[in-house]
């Protein structure tokens, strides 16, 4: 007779999220040929993103990739909002694919609201993109108050600071990393670096 065993009653965790602070680096330069778009490294130098706009004249739609190509999230412009508004659309069989799962609203220049570049909503939790004194450094803080993730320039451990298109992300622990490196995609449309 053959012996069965229990399923494991721990606990299993989304692949996109992790126990500790993780720190990318983000290349502003597509693997392709012809494309825009952006490399996403690991700490141990592996590829992890890639970001491609296959279509040079319009950044309406944009994907958000593993390093084999599969798409994990699509970002649409949507043009009928007058300050800039994009959807992103998980890509996984469980997902609904009419549904965003998150929405990006840009702040008007015109309109004050200090720091604060664009408002993310996912389902019912709200984020913010706080612009930083660099004009490449930005971080993601909660309704809290609390940063879920900030980027800036990336600096090697001799002091050296690498270019404008060298960027460090660092996402703090329990926070999918695909929704951050979606929302610094659709950050990086909108100060149109991709």
């Amino acid at each position: 007779m053959a012996k069965v065993f229990p399923q494991s009653q721990r606990p299993t965790l989304d692949p996109f999220v992790s126990f500790e602070r993780q720190t990318y680096t983000i290349w502003m330069k597509s693997l392709l040929c012809q494309t825009n778009g952006c490399t996403v490294f690991d700490s141990d130098g592996d590829i992890v993103y890639r970001v491609d706009n296959y279509d040079k004249k319009c950044r309406n739609k944009v994907y958000l990739m593993d390093l084999r190509g599969r798409v994990l999230v699509t970002i649409l412009r949507k043009r009928l909002h007058c300050f800039g508004c994009w959807y992103g659309y998980r890509w996984n069989s469980y997902a609904n694919k009419e549904k965003p799962w998150f929405q990006v609203k840009k702040y008007c220049r015109f309109i004050c609201m200090g720091s604060f570049a664009c408002q993310v909503t996912v389902g019912f939790e709200k984020y913010w993109v706080e612009k930083l004194a660099s004009k490449t450094a930005f971080r993601i803080v909660g309704i809290d108050g609390n940063v879920i993730a900030e980027v800036k320039q990336k600096q090697l451990s001799s002091g050296i600071t690498l270019g404008d298109d060298v960027l460090t992300l660092v996402v703090e622990p329990h926070v999918d990393h695909s929704l951050i490196m979606a929302i610094v995609t659709v950050y990086g449309l909108i100060k149109h670096k991709l």
